[in-house]
């Protein structure tokens, strides 16, 4: 991994990921989970905060807790652009807009590691034009999803819209979230996971609802650049 991605917890607040794990444990109930691509352990302390007892995290760099929910967690160092296998499985897998701070040839790998360590796995990564820090492979999710199925699991996107609405969550989980199930007989049958646009991501009056730091995320000429480009492919394609 090149870079190296700059965790501010003003960006993945706490609040939003214990609003958003709401919606993941209705897939549940988890007793384990793994948290690919930590960061800060905003993730983790919402799942250990909601009654799941075993929580892992991995990243590049060793997260630094700041409370007790996150001590109580594991964490292990490592690069999720190389192959990893932590020896065992867990109830559950997040992987939350991480895949977009890779290179693109390390894509497959993470896949093929998230699904390694269990049959449900929750996947956002930034859409093309999403503006931020260190984005270089912004996809998509039908790219994701494609890779998700070479490994027998398939997609669904009906978490996206049960917290659509969910201000307290922040909009990139709410645009790019879906969950992949192993199913070896329906992967790659199953409907492809749309690209959208959350309304919150374009309108720039939305920027005082979101923290300071994670303004730059919502950047207009981004935008009408990524729906320029939807326009022209799906006029090619007729």
């Amino acid at each position: 991994m090149n870079a190296v991605y700059h965790h501010t917890r003003d960006v993945h607040s706490l609040r939003g990921a214990v609003a958003g794990f709401r919606y993941l444990s209705t897939f549940g109930p988890f007793q384990s989970l793994l948290d690919v691509g930590a960061g800060t352990g905003t993730w983790m302390s919402a799942a250990y905060r909601a009654g799941v007892s075993d929580v892992w995290g991995v990243d590049l760099i060793q997260c630094e807790p700041d409370n007790e929910t996150v001590k109580a967690c594991k964490f292990q160092v490592v690069d999720a652009s190389r192959p990893f296998d932590l020896q065992r499985t867990f109830d559950c897998v997040i992987c939350l807009e991480v895949g977009e701070h890779l290179e693109e040839r390390a894509a497959k790998t993470l896949i093929a590691s998230a699904c390694r360590h269990g049959n449900l796995v929750f996947f956002s990564a930034a859409r093309p034009g999403q503006w931020g820090q260190n984005h270089i492979n912004c996809q998509w999710p039908a790219y994701w999803q494609n890779l998700f199925n070479a490994e027998g699991f398939a997609c669904f996107d009906d978490v996206r819209w049960g917290m659509w609405n969910d201000r307290d969550i922040e909009p990139w989980y709410r645009q790019n979230i879906f969950r992949a199930v192993r199913d070896s007989n329906s992967a790659g049958s199953e409907p492809r996971v749309l690209p959208v646009l959350h309304p919150e991501m374009m309108d720039v009056q939305q920027q005082s609802r979101v923290p300071g730091n994670a303004r730059k995320w919502i950047r207009r000429p981004q935008i009408l650049k990524s729906l320029e480009a939807m326009f022209r492919k799906s006029i090619s394609d007729r």
